[in-house]
């Protein structure tokens, strides 16, 4: 057994279910993993287990304890890889779009972390036997950087990391319309879809959300953004420039239906992961260009009207 945390609740987070508080505190842990170890008595308050449905008082002790991991009951598969970096510890992998990153219902077969059990198997396992290694994800039809971790030492570093917002993150996305200032930054709060609980919304009951974009190239009726997250809310990109009414070219969720260039998913490419290592204390940057059906849409755009103030570097 193994003490993944010691957290006591300060007064502002008084009042939260547990194991919404344990979700905003260990995001990298999903909430119903957090759910499981609760009803399993792995996560005591003030030296009690206790319900996820406890509410939270200040001054609270949370003790969270970690069982060895399962074996997990994901078949590896020789699926290729596109690994930009790997060394003991962890490994940096450039997911191509299409790919689902961990496996869910519908999605049991072909995912990232099939392809990656097959290349490594010795991924960490915070997240038990869904998860394993995966410290973020990306959309299905996102591409670009996803760090993973091999052990449960570099996945808590890096969670960490994410946590004070200590890692870099750039996006590229095309989006509708003609984004008006060349820079901005949107700070709305994201939660659940008050009614569609299948979607993400700006919504007042949501967790703090920050996403700061700059014009890299113009288009008569498109604007390509470079976008830098603070936070790493779900869906967030995409929430947030349909929000402010410039929704991401192709995102069948948040899109409203828009023509989608030939697109079968959103335009948005993860293109830039910066984060410290989490044993030797080097600070890595890694880049990743667009994929070729990305490159496709921007090369008809050019040719069309020809882009506005383009980005001779776009990754």
């Amino acid at each position: 057994m193994t003490l993944l945390e010691r957290l006591v609740v300060e007064e502002e987070d008084a009042g939260s279910r547990l194991d919404l508080y344990l979700a905003r505190e260990l995001p990298f842990i999903s909430r119903s993993r957090l759910q499981r170890l609760i009803n399993e008595k792995q996560v005591l308050v003030n030296n009690c287990g206790t319900r996820p449905s406890y509410r939270t008082r200040a001054g609270d002790e949370i003790r969270v304890n970690l069982p060895p991991a399962e074996v997990p009951q994901i078949e590896p598969e020789p699926i290729p890889l596109d690994v930009v970096y790997e060394d003991r510890d962890l490994l940096v992998v450039n997911k191509p779009r299409g790919m689902v990153v961990h496996p869910g219902a519908g999605h049991h077969r072909g995912t990232l972390v099939n392809a990656l059990l097959y290349h490594c198997g010795d991924l960490s396992g915070i997240n038990g036997v869904l998860r394993p290694g995966i410290v973020h994800r990306l959309d299905k039809d996102t591409s670009g950087l996803l760090m993973v971790a091999k052990n449960d030492a570099a996945h808590l570093a890096l969670a960490a990391q994410l946590k004070a917002r200590q890692v870099r993150r750039e996006y590229l996305a095309l989006v509708h319309g003609r984004v008006k200032d060349e820079a901005g930054t949107v700070a709305a709060p994201v939660g659940r879809h008050p009614r569609d609980r299948q979607k993400m919304a700006v919504t007042p009951r949501g967790r703090p959300a920050v996403t700061h974009y700059t014009v890299a190239e113009r288009f008569p009726d498109y604007t390509l953004l470079r976008l830098r997250l603070d936070t790493g809310r779900t869906h967030q990109i995409r929430v947030h420039l349909a929000h402010i009414g410039y929704p991401v070219v192709g995102d069948p969720k948040y899109g409203r239906g828009r023509p989608r260039l030939g697109l079968d998913g959103q335009f948005l490419h993860a293109g830039v992961l910066g984060f410290t290592h989490p044993a030797s204390g080097e600070f890595l940057s890694f880049e990743a260009p667009l994929p070729p059906e990305l490159e496709a849409v921007l090369a008809k755009l050019r040719l069309k009207g020809g882009g506005a103030n383009p980005a001779k570097d776009v990754t």
